[in-house]
């Protein structure tokens, strides 16, 4: 027995279930009892207009109920999943509309044999009862060079012809001006589909078999048989194929599409691509369009008319002048119709300029020494060597709780300052050298260690600049760049990261503030102390974030590298100002 995959409480009740979740999350739409019919809730607001009913079978949503609100349809009738919906529903829908005061009723129907037969037979029985009924049927397909007697398919055009005719109505335009219109409009419609996959009316197998890494072009929206099979290409070369074979001047079903045409395009989600590969075939699609000429002039990316679970994408063409573009604008209340901008896409400048940014070597390059300069570079190569010297041992730490590349990664940002050093002049200002320091570190350090320490690095700066630079300024810096780790890292001193070590050595250097002169280097120093002894009391700790959180806590029984390298970039600046 082929195991559920769809989320639903019975095959029998899907459709009517669906229907009952629509109508109750829009307040704008109520069912006929007992009848799969969605209509207006403000049917009032008919009077003296033409009523517009469309409908089919269930399984294509949110077509078709989800296109009926002011300015577009009236009324949906629904079927059962692929099937045509009964006479007796059709006509119920517009003897209700009649009966509401409409001046007549647009039948909107897609060319399948059960949908003309059974709306036609439902308009033939309204007639008989003194109703002014006129049928439209949309044949809006592409991919049979020779249709047969059936004539082209009924696909996601269908929802151009909804939006065009509920906006005339809306006007108060009569029946026979609409029918007329929308005929004129219907010969610049056209639509084609691709599949990687069938879909499948609920409780039964899929409609086809597609083996994977298979698409089929042409396909019909109930899985109908397409025109052409072959191996998946990329998304610009199946847009290419698909716009090649609706405009094809050789095909009795080709789409007349000249060079300086405008066009609204809709690209139509069949009902299981994600939304990333939508926007891809979105700009595929703009894009090959307008390589051949064609403005595009309004674009709907998204689910209109979809198949189920199908993989898929449909796009819809619709040649358009200024009259039909000012209908295809006009505002609407249906749920399901998209919020569209009324600029026209092809002419928008969709890209701007970015801010300049200057890189950590461009502010490296714009400064000058000062009189910190000489001691902050030899600060600098004393961290530098000490990280290279220790890289072994900050690695073999890092293998019993994480990936084994703390040394490595500390001795990546060490060659990096060195090399720096080598070219470049140490600015006076130690703010402007730790935002040099934190660009530099972010680019070449890598991992999240590079992240770690230059969001350190760049809170740190903004608090020490060319007239605060003392001893309480750089405390100060010290404590923001650790704020800035808890406030965005998440983690906290006892969670056995590096913080363990800086936390209890920023606290010792705050005292500075209150130290008699020349008491600094004593404050330093036991600074440096709190560090050492925080990083060696990471091996009694639980790892409650970083890569070691995830490792049994009876198996990290050594100190933690990172706070490990804190310690010895505070014991490196020590030594170095102690000489």
């Amino acid at each position: 027995m082929e195991a559920q995959r769809k989320l639903l409480n019975s095959t029998e009740l899907c459709v009517d279930e669906a229907l009952c979740g629509l109508v109750r999350s829009a307040s704008g739409l109520c069912l006929l009892r007992g009848l799969r019919v969605v209509v207006r809730s403000d049917l009032k607001h008919l009077n003296g207009r033409v009523g517009l009913v469309s409908g089919g079978g269930s399984g294509h949503e949110p077509a078709h109920a989800g296109y009926i609100g002011t300015g577009m349809l009236s009324a949906a009738v629904a079927g059962g999943v692929f099937a045509s919906p009964p006479p007796t529903s059709i006509l119920a829908a517009v003897l209700h509309l009649h009966n509401a005061g409409a001046s007549g009723v647009l039948l909107i129907v897609k060319n399948y044999t059960g949908d003309r037969l059974n709306f036609g037979l439902a308009a033939e029985q309204a007639r008989n009862r003194g109703v002014s009924v006129a049928m439209v049927i949309v044949a809006d397909d592409c991919a049979f060079e020779r249709p047969g007697k059936a004539g082209r398919r009924g696909l996601c055009g269908t929802v151009f012809v909804h939006k065009l005719a509920g906006a005339l109505a809306e006007e108060g335009c009569p029946l026979d001006k609409i029918v007329a219109k929308v005929t004129e409009v219907l010969k610049g419609i056209g639509t084609l589909g691709v599949s990687l996959s069938p879909c499948s009316v609920p409780g039964c197998l899929p409609s086809f078999q597609l083996p994977p890494g298979d698409m089929e072009l042409g396909l019909g929206i109930h899985g109908e048989p397409g025109i052409q099979r072959s191996k998946v290409a990329c998304a610009d070369q199946v847009v290419n194929t698909m716009i090649d074979h609706m405009t094809n001047p050789s095909s009795q079903s080709h789409l007349l599409l000249n060079s300086g045409d405008s066009v609204v395009l809709c690209v139509n989600n069949l009902g299981a691509l994600s939304c990333l590969e939508m926007a891809v075939v979105t700009r595929a699609a703009l894009s090959t369009l307008e390589a051949r000429g064609v403005l595009v002039a309004r674009v709907m990316s998204g689910s209109f008319m979809t198949s189920l679970e199908m993989a898929g994408v449909s796009l819809s063409l619709m040649r358009v002048d200024p009259e039909v573009l000012r209908l295809f604008d006009a505002k609407t209340s249906a749920p399901a119709w998209p919020n569209l901008s009324s600029v026209c896409v092809s002419a928008r400048q969709y890209t701007v300029e970015p801010p300049v940014l200057r890189t950590w070597a461009q502010e490296g390059n714009a400064h000058s020494e000062g009189p910190l300069s000489p001691v902050m570079r030899s600060a600098l190569q004393r961290i530098s060597s000490a990280l290279l010297d220790r890289r072994e041992e900050l690695d073999a730490l890092d293998r019993a709780s994480g990936d084994g590349d703390c040394g490595n990664t500390h001795a990546q940002a060490a060659r990096a300052i060195q090399e720096w050093l080598c070219i470049h002049v140490v600015p006076g200002c130690p703010g402007q050298l730790l935002s040099v320091l934190a660009g530099l570190v972010q680019e070449k350090m890598g991992g999240s260690s590079g992240g770690i320490y230059s969001l350190f690095l760049t809170a740190a700066a903004g608090h020490l600049t060319k007239g605060l630079s003392h001893a309480g300024a750089w405390a100060n810096a010290l404590h923001a760049g650790t704020q800035a780790m808890m406030r965005y890292g998440g983690a906290e001193p006892g969670d056995r990261t590096m913080l363990d070590a800086l936390c209890p050595a920023v606290d010792e250097l705050l005292k500075v503030k209150a130290a008699p002169s020349g008491g600094e280097m004593a404050v330093l120093q036991a600074a440096v102390k709190a560090a050492e002894l925080g990083a060696e009391s990471t091996r009694d700790l639980t790892a409650r974030a970083g890569r070691a959180s995830y490792i049994a806590a009876e198996r990290v029984t050594l100190p933690d590298p990172g706070a490990v390298a804190v310690a010895a970039i505070l014991r490196a600046v020590l030594e170095s100002l102690e000489e």
